[in-house]
């Protein structure tokens, strides 16, 4: 089986290799792991770290600010502030995430371990967010 093409954004690896970031591995392998999750997100820079669109719509902001060693990837519905809905956007029961509102959530990774072992759920987080927002 072929191995897919990700849509890696070279200003966004180069944004990246300028923050000389501590986690920057971890940063490199998620960016792999939610690009390979849908090849039809693309890749750029917002709020100051990786972010990620649908049909360019903002859904998937990574906060690698300030550079710590830990990185949250942060699941929304873009800039604008829209009504909530009455209940969590996905039914994703998964513990890595941490709903901060009904259609915003935030994954903390701290280690490549934690990244490592959260690749299966953060795949099927990425899919069922990106469904639910379109």
């Amino acid at each position: 089986m072929a191995k897919q093409k990700i849509n890696v954004n070279s200003e966004v690896t180069n944004f990246l290799d300028e923050q000389k970031h501590p986690f920057r591995k971890e940063i490199e392998i998620l960016r792999n792991y939610i690009l390979s999750t849908n090849i039809a997100l693309k890749e750029n820079i917002k709020w100051n770290g990786p972010n990620y669109c649908f049909d360019n719509s903002d859904r998937i902001t990574m906060r690698i600010q300030p550079p710590t060693k830990q990185v949250q990837l942060i699941f929304h519905r873009g800039a604008i502030k829209q009504t909530p809905p009455k209940d969590k956007l996905i039914a994703n029961k998964s513990k890595m995430l941490i709903w901060k509102e009904n259609d915003r959530a935030i994954l903390t990774f701290k280690s490549l371990e934690d990244i490592e072992n959260g690749k299966a759920e953060l795949t099927d987080i990425i899919t069922e967010w990106i469904s639910a927002t379109t």
